[in-house]
């Protein structure tokens, strides 16, 4: 029977490819087409020129200018991706050049290529121009030469060739916006993932903390009273018996402490502990954000002023539930973040400007919990649609009044 860890092992997530899909022929192509966009071009262009320059060994029109004119038509396509529309140009330059010299070549097939990179690469309003181009050409080269016989037929075989270049390079577009929407949907959900794990501990943190709270002052009660007893009866032998009493059930306390204080606590300094976060965290909190895709702002406004750990820790956690919402369901791609300070008061602003009805955003604990947060502090938060449009999450809190509100 397998291990445990063994079927750990051969488990596999979303986040994580296949390694059929990873190691494929068309994965490392297409991997080794984007980081050697140059190579891989000028690789096509030698193929094509070589192809081409048999087939005009064999036909009528084999000559010096029409060998420079072939090979300065396909060479250009080895910089296609570099220079898509530059590229288109020049090709289509040369290429009436060719149709005034008066000889067909097969290389103009690089006229092909150079239109499938401009729909690929370039805008919609570039792509029609250079479609347009090329269909001209394609009605020239139909009244010039009749390459399938006649001239319906010679129209209608170039302009379909025209046509499928076309729908080839936007259909190659589009597949490359599908897969950097894959890239970044995974990068969102890992994202997701590791803060809902971080959520999760510090709510069994919290959980913990409070069923100590209740260890600790239950049997802290119970020691005064006892004590206090046998301040009263010190000399009898029944006050001997309460102190007794009070020092058992203080070492019972202390036992509980240590037994709560391991769950919390292990042997040195384990992987990821770091002092809590504050305010001079909200940089790198907002750097791991950006990584998600969504552009993020932080400002500054009012001259600072010592909040205190535990002001600084929910002004941070109050930033980072915001976020995480308009990540989880806002469809955003822009927000900012504002602390301002204005003594006694900081107030913190997250305002996106995602889909304010979105499913999720009036559910949930996030608001309640960043509502108990601010409560802490004497303050209160707010969250709605902003009236520009948007979401906007607004907290205000007064740290010189943790001590009052707690008490």
């Amino acid at each position: 029977m397998a291990s445990v860890t063994d079927r750990a092992h051969t488990q596999w997530t979303p986040l994580q490819p296949p390694e059929e899909i990873t190691r494929s022929l068309f994965g490392r192509g297409r991997d080794l087409g984007r980081i050697h966009p140059l190579a891989t071009d000028a690789l096509l262009a030698a193929v094509l020129l070589a192809l081409s320059t048999v087939w005009l060994e064999g036909s009528p029109f084999a000559g010096p200018r029409a060998t420079a004119v072939q090979t300065a038509l396909v060479a250009a396509i080895a910089a296609r991706r570099a220079w898509p529309s530059g590229i288109f140009l020049l090709v289509s330059a040369i290429a009436f050049g060719q149709w005034l010299l008066g000889f067909p070549l097969i290389g103009d097939g690089a006229l092909l290529i150079a239109l499938y990179t401009v729909a690929a690469h370039e805008s919609r309003v570039r792509t029609l121009l250079a479609a347009g181009v090329l269909e001209t050409g394609a009605v020239m080269a139909t009244l010039r030469w009749e390459p399938a016989g006649t001239t319906p037929l010679s129209l209608l075989f170039l302009s379909a060739m025209v046509v499928a270049a076309l729908f080839a390079g936007l259909a190659a577009a589009s597949g490359s916006r599908y897969l950097a929407w894959m890239d970044e949907r995974a990068l969102r959900l890992a994202v997701e993932r590791d803060q809902q794990a971080t959520i999760a501990a510090a709510a069994e943190r919290t959980r913990i903390a409070r069923e100590l709270h209740d260890i600790v002052s239950h049997s802290l009660s119970v020691v005064i009273t006892l004590a206090d007893a046998a301040a009263v009866v010190s000399r009898s032998d029944p006050g001997r018996e309460a102190i007794t009493e009070a020092s058992e059930a203080g070492r019972r306390a202390l036992s509980d402490l240590r037994a709560m204080l391991g769950v919390l606590h292990t042997d040195g300094a384990p992987a990821g502990s770091a002092p809590l976060p504050g305010v001079s965290q909200l940089g790198a909190l907002i750097e791991r954000v950006r990584a998600t895709g969504l552009a993020v702002e932080l400002g500054i406004e009012g001259s600072p002023f010592p909040l205190g750990a535990a002001a600084e820790l929910n002004v941070y956690r109050i930033v980072q539930e915001a976020l995480t919402n308009t990540i989880r369901h806002a469809r955003a791609r822009h927000a900012r973040v504002t602390i301002r300070y204005e003594a006694p008061r900081v107030a913190v602003c997250v305002a996106d400007d995602g889909t304010a009805a979105a499913p999720g955003r009036h559910t949930g604990h996030g608001i309640a919990g960043m509502r108990e947060r601010a409560a802490l502090h004497g303050g209160d938060v707010s969250a709605g649609p902003a009236p520009g449009g948007g979401w906007l999450v607004t907290a205000s809190m007064r740290p010189d009044q943790a001590e009052a509100v707690t008490a």
